[in-house]
């Protein structure tokens, strides 16, 4: 069945469904990954977004419960030049076939590289998919569609409370938008962690008594996020605490920064960032819009990380207020392992 892609500035592209059929609107995106497309599907920061892939074949090596980073699919639809529907590896059930199970608008066929160029020419724009209407039809309602600026989704993304880990330091994980990922890789460093929802109040976090708190990625506008930026800045100096992507956003604009929105994002496994404390370039998987502005830092606030590809601010520390974070993935999976040692130093943060 045919389907069109449209974004918001007119620009048209001819597609095939390749998922369920239907009509999405969304914040149009890329990302460069090659592999982990299950991963990046399920992964919640994409909510109210639509994913393309540049890799020109995605899909090849299966689907299972086990690459989940979620129990959903969050982007409105997804794009791709070519999806694979063979089972492999990761599980006896092919991409396409379960995008559909899933009710996913999906197409194929398209000019990602066209699309993916447009992108990073005139930055991630609203944009449309449809199996279902035409162009002219489907770009009235992408121009009536909301953006992602001003928008707090961190409450709608973040998952059930949960535990998980035995042994070690209790730590309490505010959910925005959390992936699995993240949250085994703590307790795997041997931390008890506590997981709750975005909406908790700094006293609520003490009154469950946390060795650490920490704060998990998520989508939306962080500057929007208001209730975790108040609740971040109640804990600061209390324990230690540490923050990833979203929490990374959270912390600096606890801490008096400001963020701002990336012409066309970071999201793929190849990201370079520069460590300052020893010169040592880590690549890392990452999923983000917008990011932190260091134009004036304040006192007793450093910036710790470096992104070699634009010198965006890949993360932050302010030592006497025992608080750190990266803007980064460490668990990056499937990817790089350059950066899984920061759960670990979180957790010697937190024993100290």
């Amino acid at each position: 069945m045919s389907a069109v892609i449209v974004l918001e500035d007119g620009l048209v592209l001819p597609a095939r469904a390749a998922g369920a059929r239907g009509t999405a609107l969304g914040e149009m995106v890329f990302t460069t990954g090659m592999n982990g497309y299950q991963e990046a599907v399920t992964d919640p920061s994409y909510m109210g977004q639509i994913l393309t892939f540049s890799a020109p074949m995605i899909g090849n090596y299966g689907t299972g419960d086990r690459c989940l980073e979620s129990p959903r699919v969050w982007p409105e639809a997804v794009i791709a030049t070519r999806i694979g529907d063979s089972p492999g590896v990761a599980g006896t059930t092919g991409f396409r076939s379960w995008l559909i199970a899933q009710g996913v608008v999906a197409v194929e066929d398209a000019d990602t590289r066209r699309l993916v160029r447009h992108l990073r020419d005139n930055g991630a724009m609203r944009g449309g998919v449809s199996t279902e209407m035409g162009a002219e039809e489907l770009l009235a309602l992408v121009r009536e569609h909301p953006s992602l600026d001003g928008r707090d989704l961190a409450s709608e993304a973040a998952g059930v409370a949960r535990t998980m880990g035995d042994d070690g330091p209790r730590i309490v994980a505010v959910d925005c938008g959390m992936k699995e990922g993240i949250l085994r890789g703590l307790a795997g460093a041997g931390m008890r962690v506590e997981v709750v929802p975005a909406g908790i109040t700094a006293d609520e976090i003490l009154a469950l008594g946390p060795d650490g708190v920490f704060i998990s990625n998520g989508p939306g506008d962080p500057a929007a996020v208001t209730p975790v930026i108040e609740a971040v800045r109640g804990v600061l100096g209390q324990v230690p605490l540490f923050g990833i992507c979203l929490g990374h956003q959270m912390l600096a604009h606890a801490l008096g920064l400001r963020t701002e929105k990336l012409p066309f994002g970071h999201r793929g496994a190849n990201h370079p960032v520069q460590r300052a404390e020893d010169g040592v370039v880590e690549i890392t998987v990452q999923n983000h819009g917008y990011a932190v502005a260091a134009d004036s830092l304040p006192d007793g606030v450093q910036v710790t990380r470096t992104s070699l590809f634009d010198g965006s601010v890949e993360g932050l520390a302010a030592p006497e207020l025992l608080a750190a974070s990266v803007q980064y993935h460490p668990e990056a999976r499937p990817g790089p392992h350059d950066a899984a040692y920061l759960f670990r130093s979180f957790r010697d943060r937190v024993v100290a």
